[in-house]
């Protein structure tokens, strides 16, 4: 058994190799891409993405777990984008809808092949075998 003390640089080691891989797939994802997306943006877009419909501010706040005055900073920016759009919603006058534009969908994926992209490019390192032992521990770290 480790003692607590190499618990714990293996956990700050652990986070630190994580952190880099993440700061480089997200550097290079973007490299030579028009858009200057930041990845706030890039998730408020894949959200808007995986939604059935249009979907409430409020409800897109909820969904990245931000307060509503920065989905709507980040709604404003990317409706001035051309990438969202917001619309009256039908059943409550007081509410607005955001939505993918056809630009957003298509920078969305792009933005989604670059990221494959370094990903392979990244995991071409490693063999079959460490690829779906890599694949099964994060599998298991990311359950709640």
């Amino acid at each position: 058994m480790r003692e607590p003390d190499e618990l714990d640089d293996a956990a700050e080691q652990i986070a630190a190799l994580l952190d880099g891989i993440v700061r480089r797939q997200r550097r290079a994802s973007r490299e030579g891409f028009g858009e200057n997306v930041t990845h706030g943006q890039f998730r408020v877009l894949r959200t808007l993405d995986h939604a059935a419909e249009p979907i409430r501010l409020s409800e897109l706040a909820a969904r990245l777990g931000i307060v509503p005055r920065s989905a709507t900073s980040v709604v404003d920016d990317l409706e001035a984008a051309g990438l969202v759009a917001r619309h009256p919603d039908p059943h409550d006058r007081r509410a607005t809808l955001v939505d993918l534009t056809t630009n957003g969908r298509q920078i969305l994926t792009t933005l989604r092949e670059k990221r494959r992209d370094v990903m392979v490019s990244q995991l071409s390192r490693l063999s079959p075998s460490e690829q779906q032992t890599l694949a099964h521990l994060l599998g298991r770290l990311a359950e709640e």
